[in-house]
């Protein structure tokens, strides 16, 4: 059978219509076979067109591998990612042509390799303080900022996550949010006081009106289109870095720190294991019982004074104050008149 055949029947019909897989994990699939494709017609010294399903031997595979780290330089988690791939279509060809089960089986077979588990990157109390403080509000996206560093912290959501919400997801009433996390799953989590507030007062006064094709989202770009989860890494990193010494930042990883904050607090808050692995949407509980191995003393001693800040409503926060008489700075009105 020819490779790109069965390749092309695995993003057309397998992923989508037989797995469901998120749009996320397709673009992830993609991207490993137009690295492995070139390099196995070079393997075998032939076009890729010429490629065909018995060439995909555990040589090959493993040869690959040893490509992307030594030449490529990947780390093994992004080793372990595209071998994830190949496994993914190898399951395919089980599945679909049991004729070909014996070289599936093959690479199948293959193990994951062990990787260096990171340390968990999360931000102390009175450093997520620090970052929401170092939102300019009187800037023109100085609002949705601030309202999605809130949102970061209090929700524990993926930066795609983020971006991919929509308006019908929030619930002003009920102070819900449903999102829809890894595999399609949505989970619906309660919000925050203050932060269900800083939602509704974006919507209501500061969202760009947006293009047509973009009416749905709920966090909008200067272009009118929908914030991406690029735009959001890099909003995080912005004010992370206004924030937080430079040494500090090393060990953080913009999005992901507010995420493992989130669980953190939750944690020092005496909420349960489940409750935590809910409100994240990991599929499995050991990937939350991570944090059961952190050493909270010290977030406890200080917790009390971040429940306080993060629980306040907007009225009463001084720097939220500043957007009263927004448009009577004479340096607003100097750039509404040069537009």
């Amino acid at each position: 059978m020819e490779l790109t055949v069965c390749v092309q029947e695995f993003f057309d019909r397998y992923l989508p219509r037989i797995k469901g897989v998120a749009e996320n994990t397709v673009t992830a699939y993609r991207h490993a076979f137009s690295i492995f494709l070139p390099f196995a017609a070079r393997f075998h010294q032939a076009r890729v067109k010429a490629l065909t399903t018995e060439h995909l031997s555990s040589d090959l595979i493993l040869s690959f591998l040893d490509h992307l780290e030594d030449e490529r330089e990947n780390c093994p988690s992004t080793r372990n990612q595209r071998l994830a791939a190949l496994k993914s279509l190898a399951r395919m060809v089980r599945l679909l042509y049991p004729e070909d089960r014996m070289w599936a089986e093959k690479i199948l077979a293959i193990p994951k390799k062990r990787a260096q588990k990171p340390l968990i990157g999360y931000l102390f109390p009175e450093e997520i303080v620090a970052v929401l403080k170092s939102v300019d509000l009187k800037r023109c996206d100085g609002f949705r900022d601030y309202t999605i560093l809130h949102l970061l912290s209090d929700s524990g959501a993926r930066a795609s996550e983020i971006a991919s919400l929509n308006l019908d997801y929030f619930d002003a009433h009920e102070k819900t949010l449903a999102i829809l996390g890894k595999g399609n799953r949505f989970r619906q989590i309660e919000l925050l006081e203050k932060t269900a507030q800083l939602i509704s007062v974006y919507i209501a006064q500061h969202r760009p009106r947006p293009k047509p094709q973009y009416q749905k989202r709920l966090f909008i770009n200067q272009r009118r289109e929908e914030l991406t989860r690029h735009g959001i890494n890099r909003i995080c990193q912005r004010y992370l870095s206004l924030a937080l010494p430079e040494k500090r930042l090393k060990g953080l990883n913009p999005v992901h720190s507010f995420r493992h904050s989130c669980a953190v607090n939750m944690l020092c808050g005496g909420k349960d294991v489940t409750e935590i692995k809910n409100r994240l949407g990991h599929e499995k509980i050991e990937t939350t019982m991570i944090y059961l191995k952190l050493d909270l003393s010290r977030k406890r001693n200080i917790q009390k004074k971040f429940i306080e800040y993060t629980q306040s409503r907007i009225a009463a926060d001084p720097k939220l104050d500043e957007l009263i008489d927004w448009k009577n700075k004479e340096e607003t009105l100097a750039w509404l008149d040069s537009l």
